[in-house]
C-alpha cells in the first residue's frame, strides 16, 4: 500500500487520540468510586436486612413484654381485692381465712416471679434496642457515604464524558483528512494488535512491540519508498517512519 509520508505521520495522531480514547473509556470502568460504591450498596443491604431481624426481635420481646405487664396487672387486682376482703373483716371461718392469706402469699410470689421474668425481658431488649440504634446509625453514615461517592462518580463521569467528546471530534477530523484505504488498514490492525493500529520507528525500535529492528530489516526500510506504507516484521503493526527513526 502506498500512501503520503505525511499521511502516514498523521496516523501516530490518530493513535494517540484512540489510545487517549482507550484510556478514558478503561478509566470509566475502573474509577475506584464504582467499587466503593458497589461495597456501600452490599453493606447497606446487609444492613437493611440486620435490622429487619433485630426489629422483628425487638417487636417479639415487646410483644411478651406487655403480655407479661397484662399478667402482673391481673395478679396484683386480683391480689389486691383479696386484701380488702381481708381488710374488710369478710372472712367467715377460720378455714376461709387461711386459704385467703394463703392465696395472697401466692399471688405475691406469682407477682414476684412475673416481675423478675419482665426485668429479664426489658434488659434483652435494651440491648436488641442498643444494637438497633447503632445499625440505623451506621445505616444512616453509609446512605452519607454512598451519595458522595454517587456525586464524586458522576463527576468523573462528567468530566471523561467531556475529554471523550472532544478527543472524539478531533478524532472525526482527523480521519476526515487520511485516505480511507490506509484508515481501513489502521482500523484493521488495531483491532487485531491490542488496540494498536501504527507504531513510530524510534531509534531502530518498533514503539509497538517495544522490539530492536535487525539490520536487514533497517536496511530494507531504509530502502524503502517514502509513501511505502511499512508493517513491523514482529507485531504486524504499521511503522511509520519519523526524523527519529535512527535510518
Amino acid at each position: 500500500m502506498k500512501a503520503a509520508p505525511d499521511d502516514q505521520l498523521r496516523l501516530l495522531d490518530l493513535q494517540a487520540l484512540d489510545s487517549a480514547l482507550d484510556r478514558l473509556a478503561h478509566r470509566r470502568k475502573t474509577l475506584p468510586e464504582l467499587a466503593q460504591i458497589e461495597e456501600a450498596e452490599a453493606r447497606q443491604t446487609r444492613l437493611a436486612d440486620d435490622i429487619v431481624l433485630i426489629e422483628t426481635e425487638d417487636s417479639d420481646l415487646g410483644r411478651e413484654q406487655s403480655k407479661l405487664e397484662g399478667d402482673i396487672d391481673q395478679v396484683r387486682t386480683r391480689m389486691q381485692r383479696d386484701q380488702q376482703r381481708l381488710d374488710a373483716g369478710q372472712v367467715g371461718s377460720p378455714r376461709e381465712l387461711e386459704n385467703l392469706q394463703h392465696e395472697i402469699g401466692t399471688l405475691h410470689k406469682r407477682q414476684s416471679d412475673l416481675e423478675d421474668e419482665e426485668l429479664e425481658i426489658m434488659e434483652k431488649r435494651e440491648v436488641v434496642q442498643k444494637r438497633l440504634a447503632e445499625l440505623r446509625a451506621e445505616q444512616g453514615q453509609i446512605g452519607t457515604t454512598l451519595a458522595e461517592l454517587e456525586q464524586q462518580r458522576d463527576s468523573a463521569f462528567a468530566e471523561i464524558a467531556a475529554e471523550t467528546e472532544k478527543a472524539s471530534a478531533q478524532r472525526a477530523e482527523t480521519v476526515a483528512g487520511l485516505p480511507a484505504e490506509l484508515v481501513t488498514l489502521y482500523e484493521k490492525v488495531r483491532t487485531s494488535s491490542s488496540g494498536i493500529g501504527a507504531a513510530a520507528l524510534h531509534q531502530g525500535r518498533c514503539e509497538g512491540c517495544h522490539l530492536q529492528l535487525n539490520t536487514t530489516d533497517i536496511n530494507r526500510i531504509r530502502e524503502a519508498p517514502e509513501d511505502e506504507v511499512l508493517r513491523c516484521e514482529e507485531c504486524r503493526r504499521i511503522l511509520v517512519r519519523t526524523a527519529e527513526s535512527g535510518l
